[in-house]
């Protein structure tokens, strides 16, 4: 793993050195797709991949042990929700042109076996994107953090401009249909690309198998323990990524990360390098405005520190395929943010109740510092959940010391379910509060209970950061929205 040469795509003179990319035509050029079926299907992206297939009139089929909503609804909707849950090896015939192959299942899986056994070309999603888009310039947003707003944010300007653009982000954006969309006729396609595994076969980073033509680092922080237990791996992953660059291709970074300036400020031939910094601004009763160099003050409806070097990111990506200052401020102003992205569920006059994705130790404490940075005055009650793999991983859950100590009242949530069910080591309260480096700090394992803690707060001049990649056991957001703002 995180090595090159494993890799067929990346095209090397006689003495080994990078050339760039190998771009190879892809199979589907000469033999148009008909038939795709998608193991997983239920996938944040690959239902929305499964939906932008069909959409070109692709005759699509799926399976998956398990699918929820939204995917279920989703799918439904279209026509593609498999008629039982479950793996049927009699879904793979020879009719089938490709198989797109989800990190949910396991290299073991029956149909995933069928597949192999009649020589059907199975693909990972990333890996079915690039040859859907090898004519099109490739744009990459990577990162351990702030990766799918800036990629959410380039996509909001474009669609503002009115651009042709094909993308591929991992949330819902407000006036998108679909998180994943695949045209023959659009010039670009921007691609929030992550560091996990592409399938359960091909197991190197999703990223790499895009082949940007620029590509943008936000930052490096420790992540996805169960992939990468070493961190020198972890950041390894990032090396490679910027290695890649072509030549006539570009990096653009975030210069206030160290390990990524020490990546990305290395010479490559004919490559260039932006970096971006935090955009100037002010933040005045509860609202954020751009401070421009002639003075002039642009308010937009994102705020935080993190989220101004996020701004600062896609505006330098932007700037790479023509889009000018005026063109950009002019459309950034009413972009809202991605879903669960410091996302506003409720407010009242004194109270803001958001929730957020963040769950790894640098997110935590950005989205902490954003909140009580936007409203100084007010009290904040922050709750995050422990529920990926890192973070409920006892070796890990050391890099939380000191990450949650901006807020007023900080409350921890895990569900020992979830922890039995990633087979990891059993933690106790007394675990989560030494790890965190806060004596104060309330854990609970109900949800239920979690629920009726914070009911019972003080609302008044208080506001509410709920922060998770997962969804609190089912706690109804809404109720408890309703609850606390009147």
């Amino acid at each position: 793993m995180g090595n090159l040469a494993e890799f067929p795509i990346f095209a090397r003179n006689e003495s080994g050195q990078i050339l760039g990319l190998a771009e190879t035509p892809p199979s589907f050029m000469n033999n148009p797709l008909q038939r795709v079926h998608f193991i997983s299907i239920g996938g944040a992206v690959m239902h929305n991949l499964a939906i932008a297939l069909h959409q070109k009139g692709i005759q699509v089929t799926g399976s998956d042990d398990e699918i929820v909503d939204p995917s279920r609804s989703r799918l439904a909707r279209h026509g593609l929700l498999p008629a039982a849950e479950g793996w049927f090896p009699e879904n793979i015939h020879a009719g089938l042109d490709a198989v797109i192959l989800g990190m949910h299942a396991r290299a073991d899986n029956p149909e995933l076996a069928e597949a192999q056994r009649l020589g059907i070309r199975v693909y990972s999603y990333p890996e079915f994107v690039y040859e859907q888009s090898v004519n099109k310039q490739r744009i990459v947003v990577v990162g351990s953090h702030g990766k799918t707003t800036i990629t959410s944010l380039i996509l909001h300007v474009l669609k503002h401009l009115g651009r042709k653009f094909d993308y591929l982000v991992g949330a819902q954006l407000e006036g998108f249909d679909n998180m994943v969309k695949l045209t023959d006729d659009a010039p670009v396609i921007v691609v929030e690309g992550d560091e996990y595994f592409a399938s359960p076969i091909h197991r190197q980073p999703k990223f790499l198998y895009y082949q940007h033509h620029i590509g943008l680092i936000s930052g490096i922080a420790w992540d996805h323990i169960n992939v990468y237990p070493d961190f020198d791996e972890y950041v390894r992953q990032f090396e490679l990524f910027a290695e890649a660059t072509p030549k006539a291709g570009s990096l653009v970074f975030d210069k206030n990360d160290d390990l990524v300036t020490v990546i990305c400020r290395k010479e490559r031939e004919d490559v260039s390098r932006t970096e971006y910094d935090t955009h100037p601004h002010v933040v005045r009763n509860g609202r954020t405005f751009l401070l421009l160099a002639d003075g002039t003050e642009i308010p937009v409806q994102i705020f935080g520190d993190h989220n101004m070097r996020n701004l600062s990111g896609a505006k330098a990506v932007l700037e790479r395929i023509g889009v000018d200052d005026a063109e950009f401020y002019a459309a950034v102003q009413s972009f809202k943010g991605a879903a669960r992205r410091l996302e506003l569920v409720k407010q009242g006059n004194a109270t803001a109740f958001f929730r957020d994705f963040a769950h790894a130790p640098s997110k935590l404490e950005a989205s902490t510092h954003a909140v009580k940075a936007q409203f100084p005055d007010r009290k904040l009650v922050a709750c995050m959940e422990l529920h990926t793999f890192s973070s409920l991983n006892k070796k890990f859950l050391q890099e939380y010391k000191d990450t949650f100590n901006e807020p007023d009242v900080a409350v921890a949530y895990f569900n020992p379910h979830t922890l039995a069910h990633k087979r990891l080591d059993p933690i106790s309260e007394a675990d989560i509060r030494a790890a965190f480096n806060r004596p104060d700090l309330h854990v609970f394992t109900d949800s239920a209970a979690l629920y009726d803690f914070l009911v019972a707060q003080n609302w008044q001049n208080t506001n509410l950061l709920m922060m998770s990649s997962g969804n609190y056991n089912g706690l109804d957001m809404k109720a408890l929205g309703a609850k606390i703002i009147r």
